[in-house]
Formats: C-alpha cells, sequence, structure tokens
C-alpha cells in the first residue's frame, strides 16, 4: 500500500508533469472505483491542471482552482504514466485497469489496482474535505503543527489501545500504515504491543522516530519516478516485509504476527527483550 512517502513522491513526480497541462479526457474503466457522480468525469475534460497534493494518503489532483481529482490508492492500486494514449477510448473489462487521465498530447497516466479485492477508490469534488476520509483524517505527522505536545496529546487520548493501531488510524494520525508502523516501531525499539499509555522517555523516543522515519523515506523516494517507487520503498523497509531475514541492527531473525487481513514484522531483540510475540496463526501451525 502506498504510504505518506510513496504519495508524496507521487505528488512531486505528476507535479512537474501534470501542472499546466489541459486534460483531453478521463476514461473510467472500472465504475466501481469511482464514487462520486457529480461533477461527471466529463466535467475534467479541457481543463488545466493546477496543482498536485495530497492528504495524508490521498492524491489530489487540482483543476482550474475549482474541481478536485481525489484518489486512495488503497493496498493494491497504482498509478502507471503512458507515453500516449491507445488509439481507441478503453472499454470496461476484467483487468487491471481501472481508470485512463489522457492530457492533451496524448501522453497522462493508469489507474490500476491488482488482486480480486477491488479497494481503490476515486472522487471528483469541489473541494477535497467532500470526500469523507479526507475530512476524517488526523495531523499530518510531517506538518510543523505536528509538534510533540500535539503527538502527547494524540497518546492521551488513545489511552491504553496499541501503539501499532494508533500510528495507523488516519483519524488519529495522517499517512502512516502498515509498513511504515513497523518501521518506526523497530527505529523506537518498541513492542508493537506496546500500550500508548506510556512514559516521556518512551513518548520522546517513539515521536523521534515518527519524524526520522518518515522524514529520510520522504528524502529517499525524492526524485524517484512512479514506476520506480514499490522497489525504493522495499530496498529502504528494514523489518517489515523481511521475515525471516536477519535485522540490519543488532543480527537477529525478524519475526512476524499475522492476522486475517494484515501482517506486521519485528525484531524480538531490539523491540521485544528478545520474546517472540504471540501469533495464533503460527500456534495453530505448531499444534
Amino acid at each position: 500500500m502506498p504510504e505518506l512517502p510513496e504519495v508524496q513522491a507521487l505528488v512531486t513526480d505528476l507535479g512537474e508533469r501534470l501542472v499546466g497541462r489541459p486534460i483531453e479526457r478521463l476514461e473510467v474503466v472500472s465504475f466501481a472505483v469511482m464514487k462520486t457522480y457529480d461533477p461527471p468525469a466529463t466535467a475534467l475534460s479541457g481543463g488545466v491542471v493546477s496543482s498536485v497534493s495530497r492528504h495524508g494518503k490521498f492524491l489530489d489532483i487540482g483543476v482550474d482552482h475549482e474541481l478536485h481529482l481525489v484518489m486512495h490508492l488503497a493496498r493494491a492500486g497504482w498509478i502507471k504514466w503512458r507515453a500516449a494514449a491507445p488509439a481507441a477510448p478503453t472499454r470496461p473489462g476484467k483487468g487491471p485497469l481501472a481508470a485512463r487521465l489522457v492530457l492533451d498530447g496524448g501522453d497522462g497516466f493508469d489507474v490500476t489496482e491488482a488482486g480480486t479485492k477491488k479497494s481503490l477508490a476515486m472522487y471528483i469534488v469541489r473541494d477535497p474535505q467532500e470526500v469523507p476520509g479526507v475530512a476524517r483524517l488526523g495531523p499530518d505527522p510531517l506538518d510543523e503543527s505536528f509538534t510533540e505536545a500535539r503527538f502527547n496529546s494524540i497518546l492521551d487520548s488513545a489511552g491504553r489501545s496499541k501503539i501499532k493501531g494508533v500510528l495507523r488510524n488516519q483519524e488519529l494520525i495522517a499517512g502512516i500504515g502498515n509498513a511504515y508502523s513497523d518501521e518506526i516501531l523497530h527505529v523506537a525499539k518498541m513492542s508493537p504491543f506496546a500500550s500508548a499509555a506510556m512514559g516521556a522517555d518512551d513518548r520522546h523516543r517513539l515521536y523521534e522516530a515518527v519524524q526520522s522515519t518518515l522524514r529520510d523515506a520522504v528524502e529517499r523516494s525524492d526524485g524517484v519516478s512512479a514506476s520506480e517507487l514499490k522497489r525504493e520503498k522495499k530496498q529502504g523497509l528494514r523489518v517489515h516485509g523481511r521475515f525471516g531475514e536477519t535485522c540490519p541492527v543488532c543480527g537477529d531473525t525478524i519475526r512476524q504476527v499475522i492476522y486475517a487481513d494484515s501482517t506486521f514484522q519485528y525484531c524480538p531483540t531490539c523491540q521485544t527483550g528478545g520474546k517472540p510475540l504471540a501469533d495464533r496463526v503460527l500456534s495453530r501451525l505448531v499444534k
């Protein structure tokens, strides 16, 4: 899933390609992805791209300073730049193509979604706050207003909730998903099951980990084209997606916990005092 650093890199890449360019048309190939109907997709035709920005993990393409094409790429969505449009409009089908934006010169981008579970969402609105997910977003962790005091107030409101869930909760903090919450907690040397009701030293260490992990990822992604972002993200991760590999800090074997809809990874030595966390799925297999 694209998270804050990758979406920020998409903003930079697409901003250089799109701003100032007239749109010929938006082809919606998978009608299920379009969550709004007024304004229609045809309202973008002839408009000029005025901005590219983000709200948490939502990508926002402004058109004529009046309309916004807002996208949430979900778990398996992505954007692929295309040098030229096909000769004929694309017909709806069962493939990964969800939508196609064509600029006046024929170039543009495809919005794709792999797999059978379709969660990608697109909206055409006059104000991004009309998108429910955007309206509910918490503060952006890279915004100047996201001070340590504000972070502490978020932890206070979370009570004894598990800290990994707090970091991933978009209504509390915008933009952090499964991968970067794993990375942040590894840097902070903190268990994913730790309570948000932690002491001052732990809070400070976690805040610093949030800042350094996200800013380092944004810096690594800066200037990377959309086609290379997935590979860059994977190369930069130290524990997430690296089950069974060696921790780059201590040399221990990276473990994981499997849930019905997600999996997270951690290092026992760095994060849990050497003790593996309970994994119901693994426990059933052992029995």
